[in-house]
């Protein structure tokens, strides 16, 4: 099974769940589009795998500030301004906690899969996911900026 447009949509719900439930922010759909991955170093990327019936990558992409911010709302507005180790700990708990909820929507649709742990990209040279081509579907959230949210397959 290939991924699809259609597959991004549990991505979407759960992301919306977890923003209220963590952030106590209603994430507004932006964009939605196929294009490639490009790294960029003011951003903090997050890669986490699919396994089972689809495989490939989910890659969120967060404008630095940005990250700031969800991570601060997640603290109960405690201000963060550096992505310390506690930091990405917290980006990378979203990025599973969507996931995993995801993967679950799926579940009950009938497409069984398993994700892997969250991994930070720190450099260009994942080539499995940058400058693959994705799905991407960007979110905005009120007060706290838009972010970004591929579904990309993995090169086989």
């Amino acid at each position: 099974m290939q991924i699809k447009a259609a597959h991004i949509n549990p991505f979407l719900k759960s992301a919306t769940l977890v923003l209220e439930q963590m952030c106590a922010v209603s994430p507004q759909r932006g964009n939605i589009s196929l294009t490639v991955i490009e790294y960029r170093d003011d951003y903090v990327w997050l890669k986490i795998g699919i396994l089972g019936q689809l495989q490939g990558n989910i890659v969120f992409g967060f404008p630095r500030q940005v990250a700031l911010r969800i991570i601060s709302a997640m603290m109960g507005g405690y201000s963060v301004t550096e992505l310390d180790e506690l930091a990405l700990s917290a980006i990378s708990e979203l990025g599973n906690m969507i996931s995993g909820n995801a993967s679950s929507i799926m579940y009950d649709e009938g497409i069984a899969i398993d994700i892997t742990p969250p991994v930070v990209i720190s450099s260009p040279d994942h080539n499995e996911v940058i400058r693959s081509q994705a799905i991407a579907v960007s979110l905005v959230l009120d007060q706290i900026g838009e972010f970004e949210i591929y579904v990309a397959t993995l090169n086989r």
